[in-house]
């Protein structure tokens, strides 16, 4: 099943009759993507609200002479006009048509903005910040396939790990964290989400360490956190293990910290605040009197982006809807003895989540 970004584009349509705008100028490139499949480096879109599918005649999609072939190809359905300076280009289109015309203030410079007011005038260029963003919350079929393959390279790489004992004293946070990068290559990953952590011992407590030379030795909790980009959407699992053997310790904050996971994930249903899912989660850490342990939020949107929204933390906003694809990754991190975080991705569905991230959660000593 393709992409159906012409359906992408009608919605966003509706979001601009309902602020009455004539047009949006689309500068953000993942945006653009979602919206018409183009994956080059330099582009511009403008959308136009009157537009309707199958009669897009005024809406443009613009980028340099480099590209003229790969926008052909990807965007067949929409005039492509090949100006270096995109952007700049699709405003002299808009001003030249008239109207209101949105643009992505989140996105654009001030040079920008003070750049294009002469052609437009300050009346008809809004501030319209982040309407393709909160489309992109709900993902569609074709996009959520793309999610289930990032989230299996990660789970194959990670059992191929594991399987090979990877995971072993004497080796380097550096050189399992190579390893395991290119295994998720093997699997089938077009590229990694974000660089991957892998954190031994007291390391284990900084919730984004980045690898060193530190080395793995029996009796640490190694923890991994990681992803797999397919088709330039992105997976992101985290899993904790111990060498060797586990300490009581480590066992009990193991299982606390599951608890909390369990609590989070069974939270995820359509209509519930995500500050709530958050609490869901993090009352379990609470009511074990280790409440400040617990660093951030409960986790965020996952995407085009490897953190998109909603952010799912004490102070999120909105509340959760079908089809929204988010992280659940409490932590408890002793400073200097180290930490446990969980991490699964999910799809918000009707009756209950439905999990990407297929790998064991249960503590596993190796």
């Amino acid at each position: 099943m393709p992409a159906d970004h012409s359906a992408r584009r009608a919605a966003l349509r509706r979001e601009l009759v309902a602020r009455e705008l004539d047009a949006l100028l689309v500068t953000d490139l993942l945006n653009i993507r979602y919206l018409t499949g183009f994956t080059g480096s330099n582009a511009a879109l403008l959308v136009t609200a009157s537009d309707t599918p199958g009669n897009e005649d005024r809406t443009v999609v613009c980028t340099d002479g480099r590209y003229v072939t790969q926008i052909a190809a990807q965007v067949p359905d929409l005039r492509a006009d090949i100006d270096r300076a995109s952007a700049a280009h699709l405003v002299d289109v808009a001003a030249r048509a008239g109207g209101r015309v949105g643009f992505e203030s989140h996105m654009v410079t001030v040079e920008q903005w003070e750049s294009w007011r002469p052609q437009l005038g300050a009346h008809d260029l809004v501030p319209a910040p982040r309407l393709v963003e909160t489309l992109r919350m709900i993902k569609d079929e074709y996009e959520i396939g793309l999610l289930r393959e990032a989230c299996a390279c990660a789970d194959a790489a990670l059992a191929d790990l594991v399987a090979r004992g990877g995971l072993r004293p004497g080796r380097t946070e550096k050189a399992v964290a190579r390893e395991l990068e290119n295994l998720m290559f093997d699997h089938g990953a077009d590229g990694i989400s974000f660089e991957t952590i892998v954190a031994a011992g007291a390391n284990s407590a900084v919730p984004h360490h980045r690898p060193t030379g530190a080395v793995l030795a029996s009796g640490d909790f190694v923890k991994l956190d990681f992803g797999a980009q397919v088709g330039g959407y992105h997976s992101d699992m985290t899993r904790t293990y111990v060498l060797g053997s586990a300490a009581e310790w480590q066992r009990d904050v193991y299982a606390l910290v599951a608890r909390a996971q369990a609590a989070g994930r069974g939270a995820l249903n359509p209509g519930t605040a995500v500050a709530d899912v958050d609490a869901a989660a993090r009352a379990v850490i609470d009511d074990a009197g280790h409440g400040e342990l617990f660093l951030h939020g409960l986790g965020h949107g996952v995407g085009l982006e490897i953190h998109e929204a909603p952010g799912i933390g004490q102070r999120g906003t909105g509340t959760l809807s079908v089809g929204e694809t988010v992280t659940v990754e409490p932590g408890v991190y002793f400073a200097g003895r180290g930490g446990v975080r969980i991490e699964d991705t999910l799809v918000v569905r009707e009756h209950e989540p439905e999990l990407l991230t297929r790998t064991t959660k249960d503590l596993t000593v190796v």
